[in-house]
């Protein structure tokens, strides 16, 4: 899943389908079938009419920028050589980075179909570029390395360690003031680090997702709170000052992994599963949370 600025939500589905919501009237908009390719990830390019999107057929392993106005291809990027696990957007740029199970990461330029930027890794790489497109980070082998954009070509800047969890690497994600960063792995721990230090401020532990799934996390939009997916069809919330569980729904009855995604400037996040929700905060008690330490 993923929000734009302007209310709108993208979603890819193991149906083989991409469907646009109007997040403020929560309705489904238009529904785009990629059934030649499937489809994994997906995200807004700048302009909400536009997404770029990962393949899902074990065969073509290109990344395509597709326009959801009229359903049409308007540029394939192709480089992988395996399965796209991990993809993220220079926020203000064209800019864009990919990570494979080929042990590659590439940086794209959406005006171009040809990959301006190769770095090798030893493992399955977490990529993320900051809220401000200056730094990306890759995650993989229990390390977190930070990358100057501008001159990533001279190797990371800093290298964290993420205490001596080992293990393979989901997702990682910056907080909107690139502050604080999490990290999933596949033994269900999300880690929460100081972007600038490198140190270890909490770990939280659910249960693991299946090995074809990702664990999915994600930042409230004033840093305050992480949103955790889980293996047993439950979405938890923590307060990262506290380092306590404030939050844990039932979200699937069928008990399947669930994602979770904080819309930007809201204070609302959506849970994919085998169905979409939206949530929004009970306000007769928003009394109580804001007084939470």
């Amino acid at each position: 899943m993923d929000f734009h600025r302007t209310n709108h939500l993208v979603t890819a589905s193991d149906d083989e389908s991409i469907r646009l919501y109007d997040v403020q009237n929560a309705v489904c908009l238009k529904t785009i079938n990629s059934k030649k390719y499937g489809v994994d990830l997906v995200c807004f390019a700048d302009n909400p009419a536009t997404v770029i999107y990962s393949s899902k057929n074990g065969w073509d392993e290109s990344l395509r920028l597709l326009s959801l106005n009229d359903n049409k291809y308007l540029r394939y990027f192709k480089g992988h050589h395996d399965r796209v696990v991990s993809l993220s957007l220079c926020p203000h740029r064209e800019y864009f980075v990919s990570g494979s199970l080929d042990r590659t990461v590439l940086l794209w330029d959406q005006r171009t179909e040809k990959a301006q930027g190769l770095l090798r890794v030893q493992g399955r790489p977490a990529v993320s570029y900051d809220d401000q497109g200056m730094v990306f980070a890759i995650a993989f082998g229990g390390y977190i390395r930070m990358f100057d954009a501008r001159k990533y070509e001279k190797g990371p800047f800093d290298i964290f360690p993420v205490g001596g969890d080992n293990l393979e690497a989901n997702v990682v994600k910056f907080s909107n003031d690139g502050r604080l960063m999490l990290l999933t792995t596949t033994d269900g721990h999300v880690h929460v680090l100081d972007s600038f230090r490198g140190t270890v401020i909490s770990t939280y532990n659910v249960k693991p997702v299946s090995s074809d799934a990702t664990l999915e996390a994600s930042f409230s939009p004033d840093g305050m709170y992480v949103v955790s997916g889980s293996g047993d069809g439950s979405v938890y919330a923590w307060s990262v000052r506290s380092g306590k569980l404030v939050l844990a729904i039932s979200c699937d009855v069928h008990r399947s992994s669930v994602s979770p995604l904080w819309a930007p400037g809201s204070l609302m996040f959506a849970t994919g599963s085998s169905e979409l929700s939206f949530w929004i905060p009970d306000l007769s008690k928003l009394g109580s949370f804001a007084g939470m330490k």
